[in-house]
């Protein structure tokens, strides 16, 4: 029985070794619409030039954090807030969803709420939930790492995820 288990947790440390280095080796792919992440600092004066965010909301801009969340999850048909990026999160639970996620090879959607208080603020405000990660499908907020296992679990995730281009469940 140990050596069963010992033998199924290698299999899936490489076969998550192999997705990442995959995900590394296509990054060109996804940094043009296939997987969009938000990976700035705070904005800290302590902060050295070369760490700061290269891509900043224009402080004049008319976009509210309301608009900016609005708008990702119209954009992105699986939309994750999270802490952390998919390529490196930053709790367990956030991981947690990333890695279920990518079993269906849908494009994702990120942004680290660790980021931004404000946004942070405006996520919870716009699901009406308190934790993260928050995964959002087609426009849905679906709930966090447990209710994505529980329905991966279920069979149901791969029914919501039917018609996301670029599905195709690994096995």
């Amino acid at each position: 029985m140990a050596a069963a288990l010992s033998s199924k947790f290698l299999k899936g440390i490489t076969s998550l070794q192999t997705l990442r280095s995959t995900r590394l080796a296509s990054a060109s792919v996804y940094q043009h619409g296939m997987m969009r992440y938000s990976s700035t600092v705070p904005s800290d004066s302590d902060t050295h030039d070369d760490f700061k965010p290269a891509q900043k909301v224009p402080s004049g801009s008319t976009d509210s954090l309301k608009d900016i969340v609005e708008n990702d999850v119209k954009e992105n048909p699986v939309m994750i807030y999270m802490k952390g990026v998919p390529e490196a999160p930053q709790c367990g639970f956030s991981s947690l969803a990333v890695r279920v996620l990518q079993q269906y090879n849908v494009p994702i959607g990120a942004r680290n709420i660790l980021e931004d208080q404000e946004l942070k603020n405006a996520v919870k405000s716009f699901s009406h939930w308190p934790t993260f990660p928050q995964i959002f499908i087609k426009g849905e907020f679906i709930g966090g790492s447990d209710i994505i296992l529980n329905m991966h679990k279920e069979g149901e995730l791969e029914e919501k995820l039917k018609d996301v281009s670029g599905n195709q469940k690994s096995q």
